[in-house]
Parts: C-alpha cells; sequence; structure tokens
C-alpha cells in the first residue's frame, strides 16, 4: 500500500533526481508442457508447501497454489524427460514465458558466482532489483518477460529443491494468472542469452539484474549488502549522493541528496524508498544523530530495515 503523496520539494544543490520506471506485472504463457495436475497429490515423503499471496509474509506462507515441494533432484525424483526444466535443451534460449510441471532449484556454482542457484538443466536462476520480496511482486512483464522469462510452474506441480530450504521457496501470482517462483520471497528468471549450463551473462545486467542465492540474496556481491537488500555493511564503495522517494518502489515525489560528509535532509522523515550508488549510513535526526542504519544500493522499501519515515540525515563517505 503506498503512502498518501506528499509535495516534492528538491534540493537545489542536487543537480538530477528522477523517479525509476517500474513496468506493469504481466506477461506469460504456457505450452504443451503446461498441462495442468492440480489434482495430483504429492508423494509420502513430500513436504507440502503454499504458495505466497503478495503478503508480508515469508516465504512458503499464503493460501494455497497446491504445490509439492520435494527434497532432490528431478532425477532422484524420477521425473519425466523432456518435462518441466529438461523441456527447455541446451542450446535453445528461453524465448518466452512457460508454464512447467515441474521447476528445480539447486544451490550451485556458475562461472564466478558460487553459490548461485541454477534449474534442472542447470541454467543460472536471477533476480530484478525493481521487484520486491516483501511483498513479493514482478515489475518483468512484456518484452522484459521475454528477454528474462519468469520460473513459472503449473497449479498443483512440483517444485524440486536441493540444497534450498523450503521455507525460502514460494509461490506468486501473477496478473496473467500464471505461477511464478520466488525464493527469499524474490521472483526469479532465467536469462534469454544464457545458451548452455554454467553460462551467468545475465550477471549485473542494467545494475539490476543478478544471480539469485539460495536464500534469495544477489549472488556475487559482498557479504550483508547489497541494492534492494538494506543491508550494506561490508560494500567496497561508498555512495557518493542518493535520492529519496516519499513512496515505497521508488515512487514519486522524491528529494536528492549529494554528499560528502554528513548531509541534512530537506524534507526529513519523510523517504519510503531510496536509490543510492553505493553505501550510506542513514540518521533519523539532523546532524547525523539519533537512530542510524547502514543500507547499500537500491531500497525498495524501508520498512524492511525499519527505517521507513525515519531519515533527516545521512553520511556519506
Amino acid at each position: 500500500m503506498l503512502k498518501k503523496t506528499k509535495p516534492a520539494l528538491f534540493l537545489a544543490s542536487f543537480a538530477t533526481v528522477g523517479a525509476l520506471a517500474l513496468t506493469a506485472c504481466g506477461g506469460g504463457g504456457s505450452d504443451d508442457d503446461a498441462k495442468k495436475s492440480s489434482g495430483n497429490a504429492p508423494a509420502a515423503n513430500a513436504d507440502r508447501a503454499e504458495g505466497q499471496t503478495g503478503s508480508d509474509s515469508g516465504s512458503g506462507s499464503g493460501s494455497g497454489y497446491d504445490l509439492s515441494l520435494r527434497s532432490g533432484t528431478a532425477r532422484a525424483n524420477n521425473a519425466p524427460q523432456r518435462t518441466g526444466d529438461w523441456a527447455n535443451p541446451p542450446g535453445k534460449p528461453a524465448a518466452k514465458p512457460v508454464q512447467r510441471k515441474w521447476v528445480q532449484l539447486s544451490a550451485s556454482r556458475a562461472g564466478k558466482l558460487n553459490p548461485v542457484v541454477v534449474n534442472g538443466s542447470g541454467f543460472t536462476l536471477y533476480r530484478f532489483d525493481k521487484d520486491t520480496a516483501r511483498p513479493s511482486v514482478s515489475n518483468c512483464s512484456g518484452a522484459c518477460a521475454t528477454t528474462w522469462p519468469p520460473v513459472l510452474v503449473d497449479p498443483g506441480g512440483k517444485i524440486f529443491v536441493d540444497g534450498v530450504k523450503t521455507s525460502d521457496v514460494g509461490v506468486i501470482k501473477r496478473a496473467d494468472g500464471t505461477r511464478q517462483v520466488t525464493i527469499g520471497g524474490w521472483p526469479v528468471y532465467r536469462f534469454s542469452k544464457d545458451l548452455k549450463p554454467g553460462d551467468t551473462n545475465g550477471q549485473g545486467v542494467g545494475g539490476t539484474w543478478f544471480g539469485v542465492t539460495p536464500n534469495g540474496q544477489k549472488a556475487g556481491q559482498p557479504a550483508g549488502g547489497g541494492a534492494g537488500q538494506g543491508g550494506g555493511q561490508g560494500q567496497a564503495d561508498p555512495a557518493s549522493s542518493v535520492i529519496l522517494f516519499d513512496n515505497v518502489n521508488f515512487q514519486d515525489p522524491a528529494q536528492g541528496v549529494a554528499g560528502p560528509g554528513c548531509q541534512n535532509v530537506a524534507r526529513p522523515k519523510v523517504a519510503s524508498s531510496l536509490s543510492a550508488d553505493g553505501s550510506l549510513k542513514l540518521w533519523s535526526r539532523p546532524g547525523c544523530k539519533g537512530e542510524s542504519k547502514v543500507v547499500s544500493g537500491d531500497v525498495a522499501d524501508l520498512r524492511r530495515v525499519n527505517f521507513d519515515n525515519k531519515v533527516s540525515s545521512i553520511a556519506f563517505g
């Protein structure tokens, strides 16, 4: 739920302030592999899981999309050949969103990314910084979802988990009715330009796409930080500027703040999301005093770091 819009006043010392454009939810589709299987019962050793509904709850909770989470790989569970993740063989780009009877989530290594989650064919899975994890929302549709096909699973389908905690796995319903898999609340995707197992051509694209780790974080990033995560302790490069948005998900009004050192915010205690080019420290009072929080990169919802409507000053460097 977005907060009520407040008047926007921009710092005169900050030259450029812009809002990040988000694409409407949507996209998706199915082929002959997307035959409905909602009546199937899980195996006796399977963990029954409910899909996420976009609430603020953690992964694996919600109102139930009739999914079966099973430990081990698809092969170990005798999944049929040429189905699920195996329906898109190496060398054939993932050119459109396709809903599958099953998907596999395996903690693995791909290129320089370790750990990173791959699917049953060994293709790298990615997350998108302009999505949100709490609530779980995909902001990639249309042409975006063609380049970055969302990982979709049939109602009643199976998710094989191999080195990924079942409690970190969920499913959200997209605008077109398809079900997209989430890890740590983050919707996950393939990249159409990855043509063989182990490819990581999507890593860092646009500064917003990254391989996803087994707990939903960004692969290949310093521990404890990363854009959109708000964890920020351990980032190598300090930010030189930041855009503060009055609403979550980078929605206007906005105001810019630039360093160096401690800078007071022109309109304090209104920010609910921010976009930064590195790590910085938020303070609850002017003059960099009071409660503080270190973040790094983009943070789509400051409630996640308990700093919504609190930012009064910022320390750079």
